[in-house]
Order: C-alpha cells, then structure tokens, then sequence
C-alpha cells in the first residue's frame, strides 16, 4: 500500500492565516476560540508535524549554509500554556549548531542596570541561525504592566514614568522589530492562548505527576488569579505590536498538538518565502575543487601502489 503523501507547503495555509494578525482590521482576543483543532485529529497533526520538522531541518540547513537571514521565533503565553513542550517537539531534529533557546525569567540586577530591551538584543541570532526567546522583551509590557512595582526595579528616571509609558515602550518595540525586519531578521511571534479552565488542568496534572512537581509554584496560583488583567494586557500587545513585518499568531493552545501545527507550519511556511539555497561557487573555487579531487585521486592510487610493494615485500618476492 502506497504511503500518503505529506501536505505541501500550500495545504499549510489554513492552519497559519486564520490565526494571523498583522495589524490590519480589528483584534479582540474573545474572538479567538483557545479549542480549534482546524479539522484534524491527533493523528493527522502528528502526520503534519512530522512532515514539518523534516522541512525545517532542511531549510535550516539551507539558512545556515546561505549565511544571509536570521529567524527570530517569539513564544509568549501564560504558565502551562506550552511554550517548553512546543520548542521541543517542533524543532526535534534541528541541528543544535544552528539553533539557540533563550528562556527569560526575572531579570537580574545587572540587566536591571540595562534598558529594558538590552538583555533580549545581545540574545539576537546571527545571521544564518534561528533563534527562539521562551518569553521575551514583551514581558516588559505585560508582567510589569500587570505589577506595577516591578517598574520602579528598573531605575527609570521618575520623570520618564509617565502615563503614556506603554505606549511608548509599544511604539519602542515596532521600531526596533522593523529595524531588525530591514537588516534581515524574519520575525514571527506566538501567543499560545490557553483558555483558564485548560490552565487548571495542566495544574492539577503537574501536582498529580511526581516527575512534574517542580514546574509548580504557589506563585503560579498567584498570578492566574489575575488572569482578566493579562488577557486584556495580551490583547493590547497584540494590537499595538503586530505589523506585516512582525505579525502575532494567536495560536489555539488548549490542544497542544494542533498548537504544534499552527506553529511550526507558520515558521516552515516563512522559511520557504525566503528562497533559500545553498551557495554555489565561483569559476575559481570550481577549478580549485578540481585540483583538489586530483591530488586526493593521486594519493588514493599512491597508497594502493605502496600496500601492494609492501605485501610483495613482505612475501619475500
């Protein structure tokens, strides 16, 4: 029995486009169901999946061999939205050289001494090299909009801290997004919108599960308590950061295996835009190449002359 072909890179769309938002038209978070499974079951996502991550070992190594883009992946969500299991399912198989993971906490004192963006720039992927922030710059707008005090930690001169902050730090943020966008870092982000009540269960499943106790906190419990005042935080984000050149997803995350697809079909599908190829050389680098295959052809009948002197030797003859 033949095997079913994988989908192409076409059949992708309906699982990228619906989920969208490039700052055209209106975006209200509530619109956005957290269960759409886009017609599939587990099965066919797996199918999808798979075929995802053999296209995205290839055009990573294309990226990288090319050595002209960059990729920047920006996953946001609330806690046991499954940003972790996300990363590690999509980019399974993806050669390690040419990919790096940053995953960003609390800041410390000494990036506290920075501006808020500082810690995130240095983290940039070079050219080539995909990069994936677990959390991002955009925790400046959400945490610290949703305590306050955390913006006194930063050692802004008081006279800065104006009502207009955010807007500001929005307006900041697009600026350097198109900045990075024109010198050639593709950037795509996702926000894994989990529904509360999916949340709760991810929870009770971690407290049940030894081997996940660690990824529980009371601080967790803390912060879902206020889960109204960041989801009306996310929707601002979304709405006053997403542009053509860094669009948001809003990426149904109560199945984490359709969320997979959304994801890794939105950067496979980026990828392909880019055209990348593997560089081909030049006339001279061609004629080196064929000196080279001589002396390596020469050497290998060399070698075979000496082994049969020797095992002539070696009989006496």
């Amino acid at each position: 029995m033949s095997k079913k072909p994988s989908p192409s890179l076409a059949e992708l769309k309906p699982f990228v486009a619906p989920f969208r938002f490039d700052g055209s038209g209106k975006f209200h978070l509530r619109s956005h169901k957290t269960d759409e499974k886009g017609g599939l079951d587990k099965d066919k996502a797996e199918k999808i999946l798979e075929a995802n991550r053999q296209r995205l070992s290839d055009f990573q190594e294309r990226l990288y061999a090319q050595d002209r883009w960059s990729l920047l992946v920006i996953l946001q969500g609330m806690d046991a939205a499954g940003k972790d299991s996300a990363i590690k399912s999509i980019f399974e198989g993806v050669n390690p050289q040419g990919c790096e993971v940053y995953s960003f906490k609390q800041p410390t004192s000494h990036e506290l001494d920075h501006d808020f963006m500082w810690r995130c720039m240095v983290a940039l992927p070079e050219r080539g090299r995909i990069g994936i922030f677990n959390r991002s710059y955009y925790e400046e707008c959400l945490v610290t909009r949703v305590h306050p005090e955390f913006l006194d930690q930063e050692k802004i001169p008081p006279k800065l801290v104006t009502k207009n902050i955010w807007r500001e730090r929005f307006e900041d943020i697009s600026a350097i997004e198109r900045y990075l966008a024109r010198n050639g870092t593709v950037i795509l982000k996702f926000f894994l919108n989990i529904s509360r009540q999916e949340q709760r269960e991810r929870f009770l499943d971690r407290l049940d599960q030894p081997a996940k106790n660690w990824k529980f906190s009371m601080n967790d419990i803390a912060e879902r308590a206020r889960w109204p005042r960041y989801m009306a935080v996310y929707q601002d984000i979304v709405r006053h950061t997403s542009t053509a050149m860094a669009p948001w997803h809003v990426v149904p995350a109560d199945h984490k295996w359709f969320a997979r697809v959304v994801i890794g079909s939105a950067i496979v599908s980026a990828l392909d835009s880019l055209d990348l190829r593997f560089p081909r050389a030049d006339k001279s680098s061609l004629k080196e190449f064929k000196q080279v295959r001589e002396a390596l052809e020469n050497e290998g009948k060399t070698r075979k002359k000496r082994t049969k002197v020797a095992k002539r030797v070696g009989k006496g003859l």
